[in-house]
């Protein structure tokens, strides 16, 4: 009999996983709440055009990484590799090139790429991303990168360090490109196949590439900050500015450059700086991109923004959830015998709900003694017995699972009994 996995790189999530991704939605939105970010999910299926066109023909994500398929109409669709040619494409379509600048949107979502499952990557995953669009100044550039470093500051990351790079515009970076192309040329026995294939093709993302022989070779390349016109130089130095002033730890990265092409200005990704952070690999990572938007046929627009990988958030918040000796959560089982109890103990429930006390119930049992078992096998605190005689009278028994005492007391007074003894009570009960 065929035995069913989930697919190579894809992953279950479980409630002990969602509590992670909880957390870090929760902390996203108040932060968008907070600097203004509206809310948006773009569909999980584009235009394969879309990212083509917008994340660049030639990247890795588009050439290797994407899921794309023709459907039943004709249609060439992709599952979204990434998040902004979509959100780009919403803000074209939708006219929010008419609301008022900054345009400032957010989002939280699955995303997917076919490559090589690792640690902390995986074919499909999560990200959350904020993008502004529609102001040009350093200031946008450094809020981005604000509210990453805040996001991950609350989320309990420590001794994180930002990596900052300026790739230039479509004014400057063409006369550094035919730079290094030469650079290049002149060590291309040195590079991978894929490096050399770059070359042809897209020679900055050689800089990019983690081989260590490429990596030699691209520590000592000619620099973008080297070859910036005066306006990108201007704008990266008040990037860098606004940086200080905000007392945000960065460094610069000569060779950080990002994989897409749409990329213009300022590039940065930050990392925890720990040998299991360094393994981990960026987590936020964006910068500008002033061209994009007219490229996918929209106005020109300047924007900036950035994503940031979920699971390897995860992975590092498990890492340093300590593990505390806590008081346990008192454990509460309602049991019931007959029809009328059951009546009663279901409008109990909903009131020990809205009391907000966590309390478990078996409706599908009727004996007593097998609700007992269960809440013996539960390793329950306090079972509540209802039964024909008790939901007569107004009444209800509590039992202590750990010594059997039993003790009778009003229906109307359970809800008030049982959180006096969750206040008073360590509950000495072992799992």
């Amino acid at each position: 009999m065929t035995k069913f996995q989930t697919p190579t790189g894809m992953h279950d999530l479980f409630e002990e996983d969602l509590k992670y991704f909880q957390k870090i939605e929760k902390v996203c939105q108040e932060m968008a709440d907070f600097y203004g970010f509206q809310r948006i999910e773009t569909p999980i299926l584009e235009d394969t055009r879309l990212f083509e066109k917008g994340t660049g023909v030639t990247t890795d994500i588009v050439q290797k990484q994407m899921f794309s398929f023709r459907t039943r109409g004709g249609d060439q669709l992709t599952l979204r590799p990434e998040g902004t040619p979509g959100i780009v494409r919403a803000y074209i379509q939708q006219g929010m090139q008419s609301l008022p600048k900054p345009v400032k949107l957010w989002h939280f979502g699955p995303f997917f790429r076919y490559e090589r499952p690792q640690a902390g990557r995986f074919r499909q995953f999560y990200q959350f991303g904020f993008e502004s669009l529609g102001v040009g100044a350093a200031v946008i550039d450094a809020q981005i990168i604000q509210i990453f470093y805040n996001i991950l500051k609350t989320l309990g990351l420590r001794n994180l360090i930002i990596e900052m790079n300026s790739i230039g515009d479509s004014q400057c970076r063409p006369y550094f490109k035919k730079t290094l192309v030469s650079y290049l040329r002149s060590h291309r026995t040195s590079l991978c196949s894929d490096c050399k294939r770059r070359l042809r093709e897209n020679p900055l993302r050689v800089l990019d590439c983690k081989q260590e022989k490429c990596q030699r070779v691209a520590r000592a390349s000619p620099q973008t900050l080297d070859h910036l016109c005066k306006e990108c130089h201007d704008h990266f130095k008040n990037v860098l500015e606004f940086l200080e002033e905000l007392e945000l730890p960065y460094s610069l990265n000569p060779c950080l450059v990002r994989g897409l092409d749409y990329y213009t200005k300022t590039v940065f990704e930050i990392f925890e700086d720990s040998e299991e952070g360094r393994a981990q690999g960026a987590l936020p990572a964006g910068g500008r991109y002033d061209d994009l938007v007219k490229m996918l046929g929209g106005k020109e627009t300047p924007a900036c923004g950035g994503s940031c990988g979920v699971e390897r958030v995860v992975n590092l918040m498990r890492s340093k959830t300590k593990r505390v000796s806590k008081i346990p959560e008192a454990k509460i089982f309602l049991a019931q015998v007959g029809q009328l109890p059951k009546r009663k103990a279901l409008k109990l429930l909903e009131e020990f709900r809205k009391a907000k006390i966590k309390m478990v119930a078996a409706f599908d049992k009727d004996s007593l003694s097998s609700q007992l078992k269960l809440a013996d096998k539960l390793n329950m605190n306090y079972t509540l017995i209802l039964g024909q005689k008790e939901a007569l009278e107004g009444k209800i028994i509590i039992r202590e699972m750990a010594s059997g005492k039993q003790k009778i007391v009003s229906l109307k007074k359970i809800v008030r009994e049982m959180k006096k003894k969750i206040r008073t009570s360590r509950f000495a009960r072992e799992p």
